[in-house]
């Protein structure tokens, strides 16, 4: 089903893993590509709850993207190339179920671009971050100029930006750029844990909870009409009937999500 990844679903979690280790899985066309379907199959797959996103190999999540596909690239082509890796980041940022990071290695680049679209991310202690871009004369063109500045503040981000250093995972845990940091043996049981306990929450909740975090950042909307009106729906389901009734009930709810 896809040329870039391999996938593997299991009590309701999609784990994702970007398979290019011989070039430090950086994001070609294929793996855009891929990484479009793949959101959504998360999406539309009633039996995915959530996904992990992460990359193959010791060494990197995923080291940027294939410079080898810049040469001959005008202005117009730039755009458009900028324009389809915003697109694909836009839709995993959106999706209805949560899709968190791994971040196994090097995220640099397009890979740090990828990482801020997951809705959190949890890092090895080998993990290193940044946006070097400036040093091919470029910026970061997948949305990393924006995402990095709301996770981490305007000044911090500058820096990263214009200096294009690298952060380790301390670093990065320090700043909230990650919520955690594991052990590279245990990252995908960390993950796996903490998606486990949000897969037993009520679906269309947590999906009323991305949209409204989302809309934080949203100017073409309020994010505190888009909350209150998430509320009231959230209050015409069978979830919420569920849970109001598994409270009162001293027992656990079984969410349906409908």
């Amino acid at each position: 089903m896809y040329q870039m990844l391999l996938t593997n679903l299991e009590n309701g979690i999609l784990t994702i893993t970007i398979n290019r280790p011989d070039k430090l899985n950086a994001l070609n066309r294929d793996v855009f590509s891929d990484l479009d379907k793949a959101t959504d199959e998360i999406q539309n797959d009633p039996s995915i709850r959530s996904a992990i996103i992460t990359g193959a190999g010791a060494k990197a999540f995923v080291a940027g993207a294939d410079i080898t596909e810049f040469d001959g690239l005008g202005k117009d082509e730039a755009m458009a190339l900028a324009k389809r890796g915003q697109d694909v980041f836009f839709k995993i940022e959106n999706s209805s179920k949560p899709i968190i990071a791994a971040v196994n290695g090097f995220a640099l680049g397009g890979g740090c671009e990828l990482a801020m679209a997951c809705h959190f991310r949890i890092a090895a202690h080998n993990a290193k971050f940044g946006q070097p871009e400036v040093n091919l004369g470029l910026i970061p063109g997948y949305g990393g100029t924006q995402r990095l500045t709301q996770l981490i503040g305007k000044g911090r981000a500058i820096e990263l930006l214009i200096s294009g250093t690298m952060i380790d995972a301390a670093t990065a845990l320090q700043y909230g750029l990650v919520n955690y940091v594991a052990d590279a043996g245990e990252l995908l049981n960390k993950a796996t844990v903490i998606l486990s306990v949000i897969n037993t929450k009520a679906p269309l909740a947590i999906a009323a909870c991305i949209k409204a975090a989302n809309a934080v950042f949203d100017t073409t909307s309020n994010g505190y009409e888009t909350e209150i009106t998430a509320f009231g729906e959230c209050f015409t389901t069978d979830d919420r009937k569920e849970g109001t009734s598994a409270f009162l009930e001293k027992r656990k709810p079984e969410f349906k999500g409908k």
